[in-house]
């Protein structure tokens, strides 16, 4: 709910889930985080106060938010791991294919980053991993995949290694937070033994998926910005900030002021 310039960090992968055809969108949350199920609700109170002010542009708004999708919210018990929290949605997905979106990866693109993994998944009917390169020296960060080349920005998955030293990396290629997976994901994510502090780690289930059935990575075209991070969030911040239609302008001479402040008669 950290917000980002004028929305929650939430509410823009929402929005590109949506934008990519994305029709039911499952959060899986924790305990105190009531906040996120508000947010994406009706709230008739403050509605009915807009009314009564006359701010139906902001009206207008706060509708739009509860009607970007059908929500369902599934509590994880315990902080067991992205693999644990995957399978919490397995009695909603059902047998279908489904998406997996961090909410603290943002990517700014002309084509949703997830309509990008889609549109690779139904021609190659595969699981699709969303993968950017990073410098060697970060590569300890991510899951790496083992990639052979298919086509431009397209690679087939042979392996992924989990924060790999930069040494033992078999690659560059970091796994983002995006991915389009098929259904027999969740029995072996039932198999997959905890890692490291007890955790099922949904790379571990993606190793195995991998060798059973051709997976993919796809280099996402985009922006990325990790605002999991304190840097990254802060990137985000002035890169949204500068591309607000309402505050960009302002903004932007704002920095300029603080990037070349005036220059001022000194004595001595």
């Amino acid at each position: 709910m950290l917000p980002l310039v004028d929305k929650p960090l939430i509410q823009y992968t929402v929005e590109e889930a949506v934008a990519s055809g994305i029709e039911d969108i499952i959060v899986i949350t924790g305990r105190g985080k009531r906040a996120i199920e508000d947010h994406f609700d009706r709230s008739v109170e403050l509605e009915e106060n807009l009314k009564g002010t006359g701010k139906s542009q902001v009206l207008h708004q706060i509708r739009q938010i509860s009607n970007l999708a059908n929500f369902c919210y599934v509590r994880q018990s315990e902080a067991l791991g992205l693999g644990h929290a995957v399978l919490c949605a397995q009695h909603l997905i059902g047998d279908e294919p489904f998406a997996v979106i961090l909410g603290d990866e943002i990517i700014d693109a002309d084509v949703p980053g997830l309509a990008q993994l889609i549109h690779v998944y139904k021609k190659r009917q595969g699981a699709v991993l969303g993968v950017q390169e990073v410098p060697k020296a970060d590569v300890s960060r991510y899951g790496i995949v083992t990639p052979k080349r298919l086509a431009h920005g397209l690679h087939r998955v042979e392996d992924l290694v989990e924060k790999p030293s930069p040494t033992d990396a078999p690659s560059t290629l970091a796994v983002i937070g995006r991915y389009v997976l098929p259904p027999e994901i969740f029995p072996i994510l039932r198999k997959t033994a905890p890692g490291k502090n007890g955790e099922i780690q949904l790379t571990d289930a993606l190793k195995t998926l991998a060798k059973k059935t051709p997976m993919y990575a796809l280099e996402v075209e985009g922006q990325r910005h990790d605002a999991g991070d304190k840097l990254g969030f802060l990137i985000a911040t002035v890169e949204f900030a500068l591309k607000n239609p309402s505050l960009g302008a302002e903004f932007r001479d704002y920095l300029s002021t603080r990037m070349y402040p005036a220059s001022t008669n000194r004595r001595g």
